[in-house]
């Protein structure tokens, strides 16, 4: 969270609901003091979070202590050479800390949008293997059309992604529908059907469609990513099949490159528009037959969590620009 930082003192705030220690009713701490916190109880560290929020380490450490002696309890554990890791009092006051840095930018978001429109920051996630794809469109397009929202983008894997939304450090990710935890909001945005990855050559590169069954024979170079793993040998399974995994990586693009080389055939959702492999190996996409479940790709946000007037834009965005007729950078066919 990036607070303005000007030369006149700032309002205090007085807690109602403390740890226990001193009369709550003198109790007095800074949002700048719990941004510090905040940041060193992330980092794990007072030199990261010096880096994070562009501050000294003194000021950092100064603003521990002095939340420290205004709670009258001890926020963190000091290791020697080591860094800081969190009591579990800290642990409570580090989520309470986020929620409230987060309503303070909510508050300023509102008076700036009551003023001059929308404004505000977000951090959003996307899944890595829908990153390279979506994200060109729909940051770039969302910026130009809103251009007082400053918006951080996260690339993560999807446990990562969600483990972002639980702990407030994602408002919002693109991510597909698998595995979403129960206090996860999902909207669906598109479908996306499997399909075979051949190389150009391969004799089935111009049949119209395929089965596993078709497939189960040839060599199978699989993306090894957690979930997506799941998915795609879950197709095999369900159909009582056992794939020839010849080998296998979680980057899109290594797979894509094996398979232009021969090395065997792949399977995918998304559709690039390029079709051939990083080292210019000429690529075919072969749909598979319409039993296969497809994978459904949306916005995942916490439901609990209350949505500020930026959140809400960004998601209107997604709604008209990704859909079944166009998605961010891939083949409509």
């Amino acid at each position: 969270m990036n607070l303005p930082r000007d030369p006149l003192p700032r309002p205090v705030l007085r807690s109602a609901a403390l740890p226990s220690g001193p009369d709550p009713a003198r109790m007095r701490f800074t949002l700048r003091q719990l941004e510090y916190f905040v940041a060193a109880g992330e980092s794990g560290s007072v030199r990261l979070a010096a880096e994070r929020v562009n501050i000294s380490q003194p000021s950092v450490s100064a603003a521990i202590a002095h939340l420290e002696a205004e709670f009258g309890v001890q926020l963190f554990v000091r290791h020697h050479a080591q860094g800081l890791s969190l009591t579990p009092q800290g642990q409570r006051l580090l989520r309470e800390a986020r929620a409230l840095l987060a309503h303070a930018e909510e508050i300023s978001a509102i008076a700036s949008e009551l003023s001059e429109g929308v404004a505000g920051s977000l951090a959003v996630g996307f899944l890595v293997s829908v990153a390279p794809l979506v994200i060109p469109e729909i940051v770039r397009g969302f910026a130009a059309a809103h251009e007082r929202v400053r918006l951080e983008v996260v690339e993560d894997h999807h446990r990562g992604l969600m483990d972002g939304l639980r702990h407030g450090r994602l408002s919002a990710v693109i991510t597909y529908d698998l595995d979403v935890p129960t206090e996860v909001a999902f909207e669906p945005l598109v479908a996306l059907p499997p399909y075979a990855l051949l190389p150009a050559g391969h004799p089935f590169a111009g049949r119209e469609s395929l089965t596993l069954a078709e497939l189960s024979n040839e060599p199978y170079v699989l993306l090894d990513l957690p979930q997506s793993r799941e998915y795609f040998l879950g197709l095999f399974l369900h159909e009582g099949l056992e794939p020839k995994v010849v080998s296998g990586s979680p980057h899109t693009e290594v797979v894509r490159s094996l398979v232009g080389a021969g090395h065997g055939f792949g399977l995918a959702n998304l559709r690039p528009r390029n079709r051939a492999a990083l080292d210019g190996s000429p690529l075919a996409y072969v749909a598979l037959h319409s039993r296969y479940r497809p994978l459904t790709l949306g916005i995942a946000t916490l439901e609990s969590a209350r949505k500020p007037r930026a959140l809400l834009v960004f998601e209107a965005y997604c709604r008209a620009h990704i859909h079944a007729g166009h998605v961010p950078g891939m083949t409509e066919s």
